[in-house]
């Protein structure tokens, strides 16, 4: 397969970043250490320009290419990273395991962020293209919307990007595979908290009481009723309520409760759909059982949606990296990422590289697999020769 043969002689390097980014995880938007040697790097490969501090902790480096860029459409292409790790005690006995108890890089943001390092070195030293590559580093993927703080501080227009690509590594996609769709891709993410205030007493008089917890399992089941009976089958939605909290003794009506759980979406039309009929359905209980019921429903990350020529310009690039055979077209997935923000603001795509036969995403046995640093970096790379060809 036609990786890069310079990433190749470079893949020691870039391991070994990976691995020294795992033994140290950050998070959210305190990678102040990432940060720094992410910095540190971009500067030592002659980046162009290396500026800290955008969306509070991100890093971002401009290279220019050998000549300036035409009059073309694209005259500047932006590859993000994610930077920060998870609240999660790592199970794994490797010698370069995190070092923070607590805390491990279960998603695989030590590998984005290597692999786009190792892009950025040799995109500096060879300069084989027109116009601007910007490489994005961004603090804060899990929950904290680093992408959004970082689009706020004017990304974008500092920048002057026209066109922003991300990766992710895919458990179970074979190592020197990518996979990516157009359009939807990655879903929704909005957030349902449901305080129920009821009347405690005596489990032996029940009829004394509004029993919080009968109307916090009345809700659980309306609420499931929204996606199979509410969302065309033919679309996608998932409602899990994923706490429920009540009481402290076995013969006591606690007075309140409470529930909190989680909505994906695919669409807009749906996600508004979804939240209208939680609302209804919360407030109809509220009727029925007499019970104050107090809701708190938010917007988090937008779907992230592939735009149609961007995804079949990565398309082509990953099928030169890897043959036509080793890139599939995937369903979307209802899990919810932040370079929905960046596909927003700018036209682009996701795509997912194969991380092999390893632990899932977000499992404390996780780890990146070191064998797919060849193919990340050289889609990278050929991303930017392609787009902006010299």
């Amino acid at each position: 397969m036609p990786v890069i043969n310079r990433v190749a002689d470079l893949q020691p390097d870039i391991m070994a970043w990976r691995r020294d980014l795992h033994a140290h995880p950050e998070l959210m938007y305190e990678v102040h250490r990432t940060a720094a040697f992410v910095a540190e790097r971009l500067r030592e490969f002659g980046c162009d320009e290396v500026v800290t501090g955008i969306g509070r902790t991100g890093v971002v480096g401009v290279i220019k290419g050998r000549k300036p860029a035409d009059d073309s459409e694209v005259r500047t292409i932006a590859l993000r990273a994610d930077m920060d790790a998870l609240p999660i005690t790592e199970a794994n006995d490797l010698p370069y395991a995190s070092q923070t108890p607590g805390l491990m890089h279960a998603c695989g943001h030590d590998g984005h962020t290597a692999m786009l390092l190792g892009a950025a070195r040799y995109l500096a030293e060879t300069r084989n293209f027109a116009g601007d590559a910007v490489v994005i580093f961004q603090p804060a993927e899990e929950g904290g919307a680093g992408a959004a703080a970082m689009i706020k501080d004017g990304l974008m227009d500092r920048f002057a990007i026209d066109q922003v690509y991300g990766m992710h590594n895919g458990p179970g996609l074979p190592v020197g595979c990518f996979a990516l769709r157009q359009g939807p891709i990655m879903a929704s993410t909005d957030s349902i908290d449901i305080k129920i205030n009821g009347v405690g007493g005596h489990a032996a008089r029940p009829h004394k009481c509004i029993d919080s917890v009968l109307v916090g399992a009345q809700l659980v089941t309306a609420l499931q009723s929204i996606v199979s009976r509410s969302v065309d089958p033919l679309e996608s939605a998932v409602l899990s309520i994923c706490e429920f909290h009540a009481g402290n003794a076995r013969n006591v009506i606690p007075a309140s409760a409470e529930l909190k759980g989680t909505v994906r979406t695919l669409t807009a039309d749906v996600r508004d759909l979804a939240e209208r009929r939680v609302r209804e359905v919360v407030a109809g209980v509220a009727t029925m059982t007499g019970a104050t019921i107090d809701l708190v429903y938010e917007r988090g990350y937008p779907v992230l949606v592939n735009h149609a020529a961007q995804t079949e310009a990565a398309s082509r690039v990953a099928r030169a990296i890897a043959g036509d055979g080793n890139v599939h077209d995937m369903p979307p997935l209802m899990g919810a990422e932040d370079f929905a923000y960046m596909l927003e603001a700018r036209p682009g795509a996701f795509i997912f590289v194969g991380n092999g036969d390893s632990a899932g995403l977000h499992h404390p046995a996780y780890n990146f697999n070191d064998d797919a640093i060849v193919y990340g970096t050289s889609y990278w790379i050929k991303l930017v020769e392609t787009t902006l060809a010299a």
